[in-house]
């Protein structure tokens, strides 16, 4: 049987992989998405609880890890969460701000997938899903071909757009990370990011009957805060909070939570001393957060006595172990739930404005598979669109 051949082959239909092929298809090339899975965007269709936190206005490169911080400036500053609300609401998607400069579809994020579906089908782009890539050569004429399922493919163009480790069970795997180590490229450790922690030990025994238990904290780990709602869960510490600290903390790293974020612990428990002499010091704490945490702490790590016992000596001490409250995590959940992967192809050895490779001619990598991780509330998926744009007015430019 004859090859396939196009312009650009795509490796991966999800949102970095779409946008590119949509951006390039409208500049007249033949491109062809190639995805293992069974429908395109299925990563899109799960997030924000079926909603799709599509973006974030307040998206700077301040809100990415890499090795390199310097890489994704480009991308994000031609490419910009307004030029992507444009782009919903000309296909009449319609949104709202949740908190934070978050994003998402009023009704579905299945209308997320066919607006690039509709993007893809006006630029001409083929996609082909169930389809298994078994091999990837590059031919003596310079050109890419591909031996998969459903037969031999050649183009002049590969983008790889395969995503990262996250979330094994919608189909992610290691193979853009395997291939970018088969044309010679750098692949920085990779580790699960946005993700919930773990606990043991003591720690386990404190919390795991407080499961359900939610309340806003400031987390910080290795210089870094989040201010957002904590959980706990019957295995350790999820929550906005938790899972955005998750990409800054490491096994061993501090942990420290402040469960009265925004407020001064010392002042709080010196008014309701005077206010409230008698009472005890659970029940004003109960008053403070939730009451089954606040009995927990007075069992456990605070002396529960009535709020007159307390000197000046033990009410700082209470404050401070209210507002820097040590927490020792054992890992994460790891890449099961994580919501994304960090660690990548090294972004040294690509073009910051067309995601080219600098070792092999017409190579390109984009998205999640990229040594670029966002913040959660939408940045990832705004590098999504912004390295896919960058990269699909380039290729064979």
């Amino acid at each position: 049987m004859s090859a396939t051949h196009c312009d650009v082959l795509v490796i991966g239909g999800g949102a970095a992989g779409l946008m590119c092929a949509a951006t390039a298809g409208a500049r007249g090339l033949r491109v062809v998405v190639i995805d293992h899975a069974n429908r395109i965007g299925k990563k899109i269709l799960m997030s924000g609880g079926g909603r799709c936190n599509f973006t974030n206005t307040g998206t700077t490169p301040a809100n990415f890890l890499s090795a390199n911080r310097h890489f994704c400036k480009s991308a994000l500053a031609r490419y910009t969460p307004w030029h992507f609300i444009e782009l919903v609401e000309r296909h009449r998607i319609a949104h709202h701000e949740k908190e934070l400069g978050q994003l998402f579809c009023d009704e579905s994020s299945k209308q997320v997938v066919a607006m690039l579906q509709a993007e893809c089908d006006a630029a001409g782009v083929s996609i082909r899903t169930s389809c298994t890539i078994e091999q990837v050569d590059v031919t003596d004429a310079g050109a890419f071909a591909l031996r998969t399922t459903q037969g031999a493919l050649t183009a002049p163009a590969l983008v790889v757009a395969s995503g990262g480790l996250s979330i094994p069970s919608m189909g992610a795997s290691g193979f853009g990370y395997a291939l970018a180590r088969q044309f010679g490229h750098a692949v920085l450790p990779t580790r699960a990011g946005l993700v919930p922690l773990t606990l043991s030990g003591t720690h386990a025994e404190r919390f795991a009957d407080l499961a359900g238990v939610a309340l806003p904290v400031a987390a910080t780990a290795n210089g870094t805060t989040f201010s957002n709602a904590m959980l706990v869960t019957h295995r350790g510490l999820s929550g906005p909070a938790m899972l955005q600290i998750s990409s800054y903390w490491q096994p061993g790293d501090a942990l420290t939570l402040d469960l009265l974020p925004g407020q001064d612990a010392a002042t709080v428990l010196r008014d309701a001393q005077r206010e409230h002499p008698d009472a005890q010091l659970r029940t004003v704490l109960s008053d403070l957060m939730p009451r089954r945490l606040a009995h927990r702490l007075c069992e456990t790590v605070l002396h529960d006595r009535p709020m007159r016992q307390l000197d000046a000596r033990a009410l700082a001490q209470v404050a401070d172990t209210l507002q820097s409250f040590a927490i020792t995590a054992s890992g994460t959940e790891g890449y099961r739930t994580a919501e994304v992967t960090l660690g990548g192809v090294d972004t040294n050895e690509l073009s910051s404005s067309t995601m080219a490779s600098k070792r092999v001619p017409n190579l390109h990598f984009i998205g999640e598979v990229v040594d670029v991780t966002g913040w959660l509330g939408g940045y990832n998926f705004q590098w999504a669109w912004a390295s896919g744009v960058a990269c699909g007015q380039a290729v064979l430019g």
